[in-house]
C-alpha cells in the first residue's frame, strides 16, 4: 500500500497540505454512490424479518454510510493517479491537488475503522464483521488487485457494492439467509451490464488510463455480447426475492416491467451497427438501469412501509 501512495504522490499535484475544504472531503466519500449504498442498505433493514430498535437501526444505516465513504476515500487514494488522466475522475479532490494522498488514505482509514467498531459496539459483531469484509473486498480485492488486472474486475469487484443490505438484514437477525442473499445477487447481477454501458461510450478514458475494461480488451463486440448475456441473467435473478418471500406483488410487477425494459435496452445495444449508434444506446441502457435497480428496491421498501403482504416463500 505504501508503495502506491508514493507513487500517486509522485504523479500528483503536491500542495502543502490541510488545503481541502468540507466540500473536498465529502467529495472522497463519493456521495452519490453511498446515497444508493444507503438506500439500498434501508432496504435490507426493513425487509429482514424481525425487528430492531430504531435507534440500532439509525446506527447500523450510518455506519455503512461511513463504511461506504472510506471505501470510496481510499479507492481514491490508491486510484489518483488513473483518475488524472480520465476525463470524468480529473476532477477529484486527489488529483485535483486539493488533497494530498495521504490525507486521503488517513481520512478512509479512520473512517473505515470507525464505522466497524462503531456497529460492533452498537448493534453486531457479525454486522460490523460484514461491514469490515465489504471495505475490505472493495478496497484490497477490487481497487488493488482486480481492477488494473483484469476484463473481469466489475465482474467479481461488483460484490463490494451487492453487501450493503445483507449488513443491514445481517443486522436485524444476526445472520446471512436466504432473503439477504436475494437482495445482493439483484446488485451483484446487475454490476456487469451496468458499468460495462459505460465503459463503451468511456471506452477512450479507460484506455488512456490503462484499465482493461472489456471494451478496451475484448473489444465492442463482445462487450454488447457480454452485456446482452447478463441482462438476460437478470430475469432469474429478479425472481430471487419473490422466491425468499422478500419481494411481493408490487415487487414482481415492477420487476417484471422494468428487467422487459432492460432487455430491450440491451437488446437494441447489441444490433447497434456502429460507433455513435453503440454510444447512444449505451447511454440509454446505462441511465435506465441506475433507475432499475432503484424501482425495484424502492418496491420492496414501498411494499414494507405499507404492510403490503409478500408473496409467500418458495423454499
Amino acid at each position: 500500500m505504501a508503495g502506491s501512495q508514493n507513487h500517486n504522490s509522485a504523479t500528483l499535484a503536491t500542495p502543502a497540505g490541510g488545503q481541502g475544504s468540507v466540500g473536498d472531503y465529502l467529495a472522497l466519500l463519493k456521495p452519490k454512490v453511498m446515497s444508493l449504498v444507503i438506500f439500498t442498505a434501508v432496504v435490507g433493514l426493513l425487509a429482514a424479518p424481525g425487528q430492531i430498535h430504531p435507534w440500532l437501526g439509525f446506527m447500523t444505516i450510518l455506519c455503512i454510510a461511513l463504511g461506504a465513504g472510506a471505501s470510496g476515500a481510499l479507492n481514491m487514494w490508491y486510484d489518483a493517479d488513473i483518475d488524472a488522466v480520465m476525463q470524468r475522475t480529473a476532477k477529484r479532490p486527489v488529483p485535483a491537488g486539493v488533497i494530498l494522498p495521504e490525507e486521503a488514505f488517513g481520512f478512509g482509514l479512520a473512517l473505515a475503522v470507525a464505522s466497524v467498531l462503531l456497529l460492533g459496539l452498537t448493534v453486531s459483531i457479525p454486522a460490523a464483521a460484514l461491514l469490515a469484509f465489504t471495505i475490505f473486498f472493495y478496497v484490497v480485492i477490487y481497487s488493488m488487485w482486480l481492477k488494473r488486472r483484469t476484463p473481469q474486475n466489475i465482474v467479481i469487484g461488483g460484490a463490494a457494492g451487492a453487501f450493503p443490505p445483507m449488513v443491514a438484514w445481517t443486522a436485524v437477525t444476526g445472520t446471512v439467509d436466504a432473503g439477504s442473499i436475494a437482495l445482493f445477487l439483484l446488485i451483484f447481477m446487475w454490476t456487469p451490464p451496468h458499468f460495462w454501458a459505460l465503459a463503451l461510450f468511456r471506452e477512450g478514458d479507460y484506455a488512456k488510463a490503462g484499465v482493461p475494461m472489456l471494451p478496451n480488451v475484448a473489444g465492442r463486440a463482445e462487450t454488447k455480447k457480454q452485456i446482452l448475456i447478463y441482462t438476460l441473467l437478470l430475469i432469474p435473478t429478479v425472481l430471487a426475492p419473490v422466491a425468499t418471500g422478500t419481494g411481493g406483488t408490487l415487487y414482481a410487477t415492477a420487476a417484471a416491467l422494468l428487467t422487459a425494459k432492460f432487455l430491450a435496452d440491451a437488446v437494441a445495444l447489441y444490433r447497434a451497427g456502429d460507433v455513435a449508434a453503440e454510444n447512444a444506446a449505451a447511454k440509454r441502457l446505462f441511465g435506465f438501469s441506475v433507475l432499475w435497480l432503484f424501482a425495484l428496491f424502492a418496491a420492496i421498501l414501498v411494499e414494507r412501509l405499507a404492510g403490503l403482504p409478500v408473496l409467500g416463500a418458495w423454499f
